[in-house]
């Protein structure tokens, strides 16, 4: 592991209705913004859109790809746009600092279009 590693892209298939439905059923978030097209409306949305965690699990999935679980030692991500529904999110990552042992890492998901919906960092036992 150096600086300038680029991780392997995870492209997630595109987020469907029961993709949202199954994601609120695994942790308990049953918000209605992401599950009800009324709701979603009501709020002046065109549709429902994914959950901002469902989107940093992708992104977990793109380090315990990279590294073991147990290797991680950071990791925490920032909010940036929605997912909307039949989005194809896309988990990017690049190494950006190896130091004492631990690699820092930047990471991103972006939908096709360009539009970044969550940035992250984290760091890994090298």
């Amino acid at each position: 592991m150096k600086t300038g590693d680029i991780l392997p892209a995870l492209e997630i298939a595109g987020v469907s209705r029961t993709t949202l439905a199954l994601y609120a059923g695994a942790s308990g978030d049953h918000n209605p913004m992401h599950i009800d097209l009324d709701v979603a409306r009501s709020a002046g949305m065109d549709d429902v859109f994914a959950h901002g965690m469902l989107s940093m699990a992708y992104l977990g999935r793109l380090l315990t790809n990279y590294v073991p679980q147990e290797r991680i030692r950071t990791y925490s991500v920032r909010f940036a746009s929605i997912t909307p529904l039949h989005a194809r999110p896309t988990c990017t990552g690049t190494v950006t600092k190896v130091e004492d042992g631990m690699a820092h890492l930047d990471l991103t998901v972006a939908l096709a279009d360009g539009t970044v919906t969550l940035r992250g960092d984290a760091v890994v036992a090298a």
